[in-house]
């Protein structure tokens, strides 16, 4: 999303190139989850209720899900109007108690073929045309390489969940968390969508490392902007690692430990703006 009378020194965040990032994602999962003891399928993670099997069996929902409706066009109800957070909320519990039934072996081989029959099905996809609707990202209508670098998102961040339950090193691979921190960068317009600034005005957010990147959103005349790289002269400027940002990202961790994790410079009320973006459904948006 652009807004108007916005300089056009940094250039306007666009497609994201994830297909390639989806084989190595899915492989790093299924080798880990290949090593678990029965102990280890059993540890709590940070999805409240939801052992590391649970966010497995969520993972083999979202891939034959998707299947089923996108590629095959299958429906299966629908949720009542304002009731979609609840309803979302349902299913997913729904099929994660019925999935208990399952062992880490047949869980295991479902993720392997859900991962591969997903992948063909991507990769047959015009990523310009009109895709699923992304509702925590500016981006309007959403094009199909959005709404695929979202999939990406999903995928990593619970596969993110599942390691910090089992104490393993996050998935830092450049190849597969630069799209995924690309993808989460289109929640910053959202983000700032009701604050009132002078058009002109300008936040920077820098993640880091290889995987990183540097992204600014700008107020224009009609709305905010992602840009990126960073604004000349920011109003706020938050740095943040990137084991911070997806956790801010994704609410896991509270906003006052990802306040504290930030270096901050400039303007504190834009910058705690910034920490509060969200790139999930939830009903926080």
């Amino acid at each position: 999303m652009r807004g108007d009378a916005i300089p056009p020194e940094l250039p306007e965040a666009g497609r994201i190139a994830s297909l390639d990032a989806f084989p190595p994602e899915r492989r790093a999962l299924l080798d880990l989850l290949r090593g678990l003891s029965p102990g280890d399928w059993a540890r709590p993670t940070v999805c409240d209720g939801w052992s590391v099997q649970d966010l497995a069996a969520h993972l083999v929902a979202d891939d034959l899900g998707r299947l089923s409706g996108q590629r095959d066009g299958h429906r299966h109800g629908a949720p009542e109007p304002g009731r979609l957070f609840a309803w979302i909320d349902r299913r997913n519990h729904e099929w994660v108690d019925a999935m208990r039934r399952l062992s880490g072996s047949v869980l295991i081989s479902l993720l392997e073929l859900g991962g591969e029959q997903s992948h063909v099905f991507f990769r047959s996809l015009d990523p310009d045309a009109p895709g699923v609707p992304v509702s925590w990202a500016a981006l309007e209508p959403t094009p199909v390489w959005l709404d695929l670098a979202r999939e990406l998102t999903e995928r990593w961040h619970h596969q993110a969940q599942i390691r910090l339950a089992l104490d393993a090193p996050m998935l830092d691979d450049p190849r597969i968390l630069r799209p995924v921190l690309e993808a989460f960068a289109f929640a910053l317009p959202v983000t700032f969508a009701t604050v009132d600034a002078a058009p002109g005005t300008a936040v920077t957010l820098e993640i880091p490392g290889a995987a990183g990147g540097v992204w600014t959103v700008r107020r224009g005349d009609s709305g905010w902007g992602l840009f990126t790289g960073a604004d000349a002269s920011p109003g706020a400027r938050v740095v943040l690692a990137a084991e911070d940002a997806w956790r801010m990202y994704t609410r896991t961790l509270p906003p006052s430990d990802i306040r504290a994790a930030a270096t901050i410079s400039g303007d504190p009320s834009l910058a705690e703006r910034l920490l509060t973006a969200v790139a999930i459904v939830a009903d926080v948006l």
